[in-house]
């Protein structure tokens, strides 16, 4: 709760600061030096300023405790759900414009309002000396007064939630090891927040020194004042456009660099790392971008690293099933060869020819489950040591499952599962039938049968390479796909 009650305290700090600079500091100076009445009017009107602020201070500690309900009720449990953690956070995210929404809403309505309303009442009942139009007055200088509050409490505000917004965060991964966050998600653009505020910042001293002048010119003849708003309404045009165009430019100069570095951003998680943000600024968005582009690099450089390492793994492994048997050893390696020639021949883009080199690499990764009295057996297998041998391809999926993580092996499943499948569907270990054999699977089985009919075996030599085609050929649509079996004879380079 400690957290909570310096929040709280900073919250109160920043509106009292908001206040007495906005409503008393000007509002009272405005009222104070412009109005001429007397001692006992001014002691009227002041009473009425007081009592509105009461009203206004009751309307907007309602609407205040609201919005901090979840915030409290967050901090108030000793172990709070994800939920109600998550919708603190955003809760405390957004406090700055409800800030706002508040000095806008309860703070100035509930000022205003019944500050007309008690000061139309003494002008009928003659308690004060005003012109009636003065209400009108009022109410635009209210408004200038709010805004300039909600200027103030906006920015304050959005510093003092800063420890609570580290504090969640915390609380959250010391809870549930969740990251609590935005995702991404704008709550105030910077866009919206730069043009208000240079706007504001702009012509609010113009408007205010239009509208005291206007108050002290009334006693004046309406001769003068006529000729004061010719050049007061220029100046004030002049002013607010000027303001305007200074607010677009500053919005505009801020976003652009943010929208170059978000562009690049999105482009670096789609997996794209040879993007690099333009260097097109001589502030600190320079630097910015210099770390964007630095740490990008640095990703790119790492991910060449981490995929030499895994193809490695993948090679190393296949390699060391290879040397069970001396007699196929770097059969892996040459049927993830051949499969590469035919899934270049049948135009795979980069990404498959990938997978399809890995699950190729660890097609017969089942076969570590194989007896070595099987396996290594120099005569020719029995018929029940020929199913020891089938059951390889489901092994190899099993053994591949174990794999963390799962989703990296998923892509390799289907093809080191099914590479025994026939076309004609008499192969194992489904009997699978033509295209319901998965792709991977269909691939590698040409490149398989190739290399065990021109590989040596204890019991016979391999065939020329010419023979193991023509075989190949003769098998097209019984025991291999047909495409892929021919694009195989049309590139092999006997």
């Amino acid at each position: 709760m400690q957290i909570y009650r310096k929040f709280l305290r900073n919250l109160l700090l920043n509106y009292i600061m908001g206040s007495g600079i906005a409503v008393v500091v000007v509002g009272g100076v405005i009222i104070s030096t412009t109005l001429t009445i007397s001692n006992a009017e001014m002691v009227r009107v002041f009473f009425i300023m007081i009592t509105s602020l009461c009203v206004m201070m009751l309307a907007e500690i309602t609407v205040f405790r609201r919005h901090m309900k979840p915030i409290r009720q967050m901090l108030e449990r000793e172990t709070p759900d994800l939920a109600t953690i998550r919708e603190a956070y955003l809760q405390t995210h957004r406090f700055p414009a409800l800030s706002v929404m508040r000095i806008m809403g309860p703070h100035f309505l509930g000022l205003s309002i019944p500050a007309m309303t008690m000061a139309s009442i003494g002008i009928a009942r003659g308690w004060l000396s005003l012109p009636a139009f003065y209400i009108g007055l009022a109410g635009i200088g209210a408004v200038l007064v709010a805004s300039m509050h909600a200027l103030l409490e906006f920015f304050t505000t959005a510093q003092a939630i800063r420890p609570v917004l580290i504090h969640i965060r915390e609380l959250g991964q010391r809870l549930y090891g969740e990251d609590v966050s935005l995702d991404g998600r704008v709550i105030v653009s910077i866009q919206r927040k730069f043009q208000l505020s240079a706007f504001l910042i702009g012509t609010m001293p113009l408007f205010l020194f239009s509208l005291a002048t206007q108050i002290r010119l009334i006693s004046e003849s309406s001769e003068m004042t006529v000729d004061y708003w010719k050049w007061a309404g220029i100046i004030l045009l002049l002013g607010v456009g000027f303001s305007s165009l200074g607010a677009y430019m500053l919005a505009r100069d801020i976003q652009q660099p943010i929208g170059d570095l978000y562009r690049a951003m999105k482009e670096v998680q789609s997996g794209d790392l040879q993007v690099r943000a333009s260097d097109l600024y001589s502030d600190e968005f320079s630097q910015l971008v210099a770390g964007f582009n630095h740490m990008v690099k640095g990703l790119e450089t790492r991910d060449k690293m981490n995929n030499q390492l895994l193809q490695s793994y993948y090679s190393t492994l296949a390699a060391a099933l290879d040397a069970r048997d001396a007699y196929t050893a770097g059969h892996s390696t040459r049927v993830a060869k051949y499969s590469l020639l035919i899934g270049q021949a049948v135009d795979l883009n980069e990404q498959e020819l990938d997978l399809l080199n890995k699950t190729a690499l660890l097609h017969d990764i089942g076969k570590i489950g194989v007896r070595d009295d099987v396996l290594l057996k120099e005569s020719r297998l029995t018929d029940e040591e020929f199913e020891q041998i089938k059951l390889h391809p489901v092994l190899g999926e099993s053994i591949l499952k174990q794999i963390e993580p799962a989703e990296a092996m998923a892509p390799l499943l289907p093809g080191v599962r099914s590479h025994h499948e026939r076309y004609d569907g008499r192969g194992y270990p489904d009997g699978l039938k033509g295209l319901d054999i998965p792709m991977f699977g269909r691939i590698i089985a040409v490149a398989d049968a190739f290399d065990a009919m021109t590989s040596d075996r204890p019991y016979r030599k391999g065939m020329p390479a010419r023979k193991a085609l023509a075989i190949l050929a003769e098998g097209k649509g019984t025991q291999w796909d047909p495409r892929f079996a021919q694009r195989f004879i049309d590139v092999y380079k006997v």
